[in-house]
């Protein structure tokens, strides 16, 4: 035989699917396909958000994330129907596909619940990348920044900068508050802690110091005063505010802590020294 047909005959013997050699061959040249294509499929679709504002960020986002997923479900299929050994084994489990398929589906209900919630979520859209919402968790009500919707969870990021990772079951079926009605404010309530007399006026400590607040902050920005704590001595009252998008939260939260001082200061209403507490 040619000294070049037989090369020919030993290269294609090298690179079969029949071959270790050959399977491990094809299994990189799969991983580097669809890698590439789902980079690829990334930068394009990024790069078309970028250019043009009125595309929803939120749909498009979870979509490029599903067909990430399904590109790379593809590959892991086309090479097992090309592997010889992976084929057999395949068609050998057929049989059990169904119970495998019931025992999968228990054991990852959670996870399809969340798949299916985020889909939910990306259709009805009661809320976007960008918003802020307000929503209860194991530590109390949390408030922060929609800044991704994966296929599985929601992730909000807090003003004084925590993640809150919600998973989409959740936040598909909790009530959710979304607070970008008024954009031109920060939603996020900040607080002041005011310590009084047990025995001071409630009511018009609350009026003064929203009276204090709003002649600092402006009227739009104050929210509530109302009574939290009270003990034998004292009485404990929270102040909510909320500030100007890119406002300075440590000079603002200061010149309201010294307003609050100076207006309650000469006063004898608020109880005995050393009067009121601020924090």
């Amino acid at each position: 035989m040619h000294p070049l047909r037989q090369g020919e005959i030993d290269l294609l013997s090298f690179v079969s699917p029949d071959t270790l050699i050959g399977a491990l061959i094809y299994l990189a040249l799969f991983i580097l396909s669809a890698f590439i294509l789902s980079r690829a499929l990334s930068l394009t679709v990024r790069k078309a958000i970028a250019q043009r504002d009125h595309l929803d960020r939120t749909t498009i986002n979870f979509l490029l994330q599903l067909a990430t997923a399904l590109i790379w479900v593809l590959a892991l299929i086309l090479y097992a129907h090309l592997i010889p050994a992976l084929r057999a084994i395949g068609t050998a489990l057929l049989a059990g596909a169904s119970v495998a398929s019931v025992v999968i589906g228990l054991a990852a209900q959670s996870t399809l619940g969340n798949l299916v919630a985020g889909l939910a979520i990306t259709i009805y859209r009661p809320f976007r990348l960008g918003d802020t919402l307000q929503v209860s968790a194991p530590n109390g009500t949390e408030i922060g920044e929609v800044s991704s919707i994966s296929l599985g969870y929601t992730t909000l990021r807090s003003w004084d900068g925590r993640l809150v990772v919600i998973p989409n079951s959740v936040a598909a079926s909790q009530v959710t508050i979304n607070l970008n009605a008024n954009v031109s404010l920060t939603p996020f309530p900040l607080k002041i802690q005011i310590g009084i007399s047990r025995h001071a006026n409630i009511d018009a400590a609350c009026s003064q110091a929203m009276a204090l607040a709003a002649d600092t902050l402006g009227q739009q920005a104050v929210g509530s005063c109302v009574l939290t704590h009270i003990d034998s001595t004292m009485a404990q009252l929270e102040l909510s505010f909320r500030l100007s998008a890119g406002t300075d939260l440590a000079s603002i939260r200061s010149k309201l802590l010294t307003k609050l001082v100076t207006g309650f200061a000469d006063d004898p209403a608020w109880g005995p020294t050393p009067g009121p507490t601020f924090c």
